[in-house]
């Protein structure tokens, strides 16, 4: 078995994680505003909600893993987390653009 330090396996949890929660802002972002059976009458503010939280944890888990990459000089996760936020926050921008 291959023991890598806590600093690199927090890296790629983190990697991990923030992946998982980007995949399921789309997915629920897709669900509830592009692919509806029908159209809803008032803005689903739950969804919203879930949205947003979800948005906050990813900038979390980008920023911690971006700190952490910088303290032990890791190009790649430093690289990977800055692409991370780079792709989250256009989403966001994205989305606030098309629905207000």
């Amino acid at each position: 078995m291959l023991i890598r330090s806590g600093k690199m396996q927090f890296l790629f949890w983190a990697a991990f994680f923030s992946v998982m929660l980007y995949l399921w802002i789309i997915a629920v972002g897709l669900q509830t505003f592009v692919l509806p059976d029908e159209k809803p009458l008032e803005m689903p503010y739950d969804v919203v909600r879930l949205m947003f939280v979800l948005y906050g944890l990813l900038a979390v888990t980008a920023v911690a893993g971006t700190f952490v990459a910088i303290l032990i000089d890791n190009r790649y996760y430093r690289n990977f987390f800055g692409g991370v936020m780079m792709v989250g926050l256009a989403s966001l921008i994205g989305a606030k653009s098309l629905f207000g």
